[in-house]
């Protein structure tokens, strides 16, 4: 088998090429299959550590593995084309999304001597 990326002769049973790093054919196969439902179930929570205002975009964007970048400009998009719809449903999914339970990342003190210099 030939790597599709560099040309590079792989292995049967290599998930990536050893020279480039591209994924193989093999590799796709085995990240379909893992990700095909048979482990643990993927949960809808808004990300609170992640939000602007109530995390409900950065829970969706998180969910479906898109950036949150165009979750929230879809659901901006939608609330103007559809005359405040789009604001109903992200109420509705404020209150309905359950909040993330995980701790948010803390920020490295050079961050915080950055900010307060400036």
């Amino acid at each position: 088998m030939y790597c599709t990326n560099c040309g590079i002769q792989t292995s049967d049973t290599d998930n990536f090429c050893r020279e480039c790093g591209h994924e193989t054919p093999v590799g796709r196969e085995a990240r379909r299959q893992s990700n095909s439902g048979y482990g643990a179930a993927r949960r809808l929570y808004r990300l609170t550590s992640d939000r602007k205002i109530a995390g409900v975009c950065s829970g969706l964007a998180h969910y479906l593995d898109v950036d949150v970048t165009l979750v929230r400009l879809v659901v901006a998009a939608g609330t103007i084309f559809s005359g405040g719809l789009g604001l109903l449903a992200y109420i509705v999914a404020w209150i309905i999304m359950p909040c993330d339970k995980r701790v948010p990342p803390l920020r490295s003190s050079n961050s915080v001597q950055n900010q307060t210099a400036a």
